[in-house]
């Protein structure tokens, strides 16, 4: 499984030195006391680590600088307990390359009507010193991220985490490596793209490997591995030789475990977390990679098909935010047009993602009627019910674009003749309204489909990536 380095964030609270010595060493208890039980919450997926309180622009600005090199910090989570005056924050915020989320919050839920008063006034100033920084976030265009409510709220506290899931996924983008094994499908310019331009904006570095280097460390790949790796695909999954000899079905699987041990060894060797194929350029596999392509994305690999390498790396990117968690490489296919039954039939040749399963995925060898090489092996299975959202990520002279909606997801009906991993979905919107709003996006028909991520976190990682949002709801 690809693992995810164990990011941590940073936490300060914004104040003066108006209000005295006390008063900031009670800024600097109330922030260490919202920092430990966010952390006891057991509901952020990642560490937050409090680093006190900030009340001089020099302070602010080496804080900044302090956040950027240290690379295990994805964010910056600030508040500002007290009225902290903005200015001391520009350069910092000007110098900040990652992720900043402000938290418009205050120590206490109530307000004290019995007791208040001015020393309260002083030290709880959220709701005036959160105007003041948020001015000065809008004026530098940062388009930073903001969640407001009481801290210790279970809904606030969420808003974090999934914050701090699109923030990881920005970190991790700068060093996405997308291996390319041939160029992209003939003819095909929706999967196509300026390379250049997605690492300047993206992070994404995009190479190209002849297949012929693939081929020498697949044919390279022993025995003994793909013996181990047989034993444990016969645990995981129902092998079904159906119609095949016995031989020629354990002869087509061990040589799709041959291809995904060799794929996964060439990434790995060079740091590759993506990939992506082509059915036209094979030249000495004997079996396009199907079985191959859908244990790794299992394993949290990105892939995009007939050379997609933008749905290689988006797919990986959200699989990272996602925690791997049924985030699934996709590809609009066939339309069910009935009034009542409007849906997508989502599929793919071979390689759809096993995660979203809602049946054990059967291991099953089968013709495939383009490439021109032997019968592959892949899992066959159908998709899952529940609510999700797909996103496609298209190439325009002008820059990248976001597009995506939310879904409702249900299984597929049986298709005894189409023997492919399948998942149907209609927009929210509806198929006709999502459908050409879609089209008239530019939307194309590679795909990432997830059950476990919001609309609200797509928005937020196109924010941060600066490309055009187009969100269908």
């Amino acid at each position: 499984m690809l693992n995810v380095p164990d990011y941590e964030f940073w936490f300060v609270a914004g104040s003066q030195f108006l209000y005295g010595e006390e008063q900031l060493k009670n800024v600097a208890r109330d922030a260490e006391d919202i920092v430990k039980r966010l952390n006891e919450s057991g509901k952020l997926p990642y560490k937050v680590v409090c680093k006190g309180v900030m009340t001089t622009a020099e302070g602010i600005t080496k804080f900044m600088k302090d956040v950027n090199y240290h690379d295990e910090v994805a964010g910056v989570i600030t508040w500002m307990h007290t009225f902290s005056p903005a200015k001391n924050w520009i350069r910092g915020t000007v110098l900040l390359q990652k992720p900043l989320l402000h938290l418009a919050t205050q120590y206490r839920e109530d307000i004290p009507y019995e007791t208040i008063d001015f020393d309260y006034m002083n030290l709880n100033q959220s709701a005036h010193g959160d105007r003041e920084y948020a001015y000065l976030n809008s004026r530098l265009d940062l388009k930073n991220k903001i969640v407001y409510g009481y801290w210790a709220d279970p809904e606030v506290q969420e808003e974090i985490a999934s914050w701090q899931d699109v923030a990881v996924a920005y970190n991790e983008s700068f060093k996405l490596k997308v291996c390319r094994f041939g160029d992209t499908m003939r003819d095909v310019a929706v999967t196509e793209g300026d390379k250049v331009q997605a690492q300047i904006q993206l992070g994404w570095t995009v190479d190209y490997w002849p297949v012929g280097d693939l081929v020498e460390v697949v044919d390279a790949v022993s025995e003994g591995d793909i013996d181990k790796a047989y034993q444990e695909l016969q645990q995981k999954y129902d092998l079904e030789p159906q119609a095949n000899p016995q031989d020629k079905f354990e002869s087509s699987v061990r040589y799709q475990l041959r291809e995904y041990l060799g794929i996964k060894k060439f990434l790995d060797d060079r740091g590759y977390t993506a990939f992506c194929t082509n059915f036209q350029d094979l030249k000495g596999l004997k079996q396009l990679p199907g079985l191959a392509a859908q244990l790794l994305m299992a394993e949290g690999y990105g892939f995009g098909a007939e050379g997609d390498w933008k749905h290689a790396a988006l797919t990986r990117l959200l699989k990272i935010m996602a925690h791997n968690d049924r985030t699934v490489f996709m590809e609009d296919y066939t339309l069910d047009l009935r009034h009542g039954h409007e849906a997508i039939l989502g599929a793919h040749m071979l390689e759809v993602d096993p995660t979203i399963a809602s049946d054990k995925p059967q291991v099953q060898v089968h013709p495939l009627d383009i490439g021109g090489k032997d019968d592959p092996a892949r899992l066959v299975f159908t998709g899952a019910e529940g609510e999700a959202v797909d996103v496609t990520i298209a190439d325009f002279r002008e820059g990248f674009r976001l597009i995506y909606y939310p879904v409702d997801c249900r299984k597929a009906a049986a298709t005894p003749h189409l023997p492919v991993a399948k998942q149907l979905w209609t927009p929210k919107t509806g198929l006709k309204d999502g459908s050409t709003r879609w089209l008239a996006a530019g939307g194309g028909h590679h795909t990432v489909l997830s059950f476990r991520l919001t609309v609200q976190q797509l928005h937020d990682l196109g924010t941060m990536l600066g490309v055009e949002l187009v969100e269908i709801v």
